[in-house]
């Protein structure tokens, strides 16, 4: 199911929640993400939200850049979801390319991430 301002409101939430992830703006980025988020990346490394926000706060984890590709989102009443291609950036030079997909519940009235997972697009 489509419903096209719901799935704006997801795409800008998306857009603001990675914004926040490259800038480290972890009090912008810890309201964004629910509690029990757990995150895949594209090596199969999971992340709760404790583990990710806190790599990135202390720096072991930096975005130079995230560059979404066209989002596509699906949702329901209580949930959505958005996939899209993206480019990542790190300090070290190197760029991943993938597919992202994050899933968002509606809780207490308030779209968060509780999922994301990474898959590396193979050149």
């Amino acid at each position: 199911m489509t419903d096209k301002p719901l799935s704006e409101r997801i795409k800008s939430l998306e857009l603001q929640r990675t914004r926040a992830l490259v800038a480290r703006d972890i009090a912008l980025a810890a309201t964004l993400h629910a509690d029990d988020y757990q995150l895949i990346t594209p090596a199969g490394k999971t992340f709760t939200k404790a583990a990710y926000l806190g790599a990135i706060e202390t720096g072991d984890l930096v975005y130079t850049r995230w560059e979404p590709g066209e989002m596509a989102v699906r949702v329901s009443p209580a949930m959505a979801i958005v996939r899209y291609p993206v480019t990542l950036a790190f300090p070290s030079g190197n760029t991943v390319h993938c597919w992202h997909t994050d899933s968002y519940e509606l809780r207490d009235g308030q779209w968060l991430a509780v999922w994301s997972q990474a898959t590396a697009i193979k050149s």
